[in-house]
């Protein structure tokens, strides 16, 4: 049995959960498209709040706790509206995973040379 390839399949199960949502990318206009980026980085930003609460932060609290499994879901919360802000800007799981492997190598370069000089021009070729 073919096993589908997992990032495609994270691409069309997004696609699939926007749609019943109604958030539908190729019909929307600019104006539209940028209320939904704004939508979607705010809720990453609290996403990104609920994974902090989620290990122990608060030096001064004794009684906190590291809550993996909670880390774990934000983690997951996190990356479906990564899907859909990538959908909304118009990439596909190609393109996103072809960014990645172009943008990787400008950060191992970037660690080779010790990143000392920011070069605002070594991303714009992604």
């Amino acid at each position: 049995m073919h096993k589908p390839d997992r990032l495609h399949e994270l691409f069309r199960m997004q696609k699939a959960l926007n749609e019943r949502i109604g958030v539908r990318p190729e019909q929307m206009t600019q104006e539209e498209k940028i209320q939904w980026i704004l939508n979607y980085c705010r809720a990453m930003s609290q996403e990104i709040a609920e994974l902090t609460d989620s290990v122990p932060w608060k030096w001064w609290a004794k009684y906190q706790r590291f809550d993996e499994q909670n880390a774990r879901v934000e983690v997951v919360d996190l990356l479906h509206f990564l899907i859909s802000l990538a959908q909304v800007l118009g990439m596909s799981a190609d393109d996103l995973f072809d960014a990645y492997v172009k943008k990787n190598q400008v950060n191992f370069e970037r660690q080779e040379t010790g990143y000392a000089v920011k070069n605002e021009f070594d991303s714009k070729h992604i």
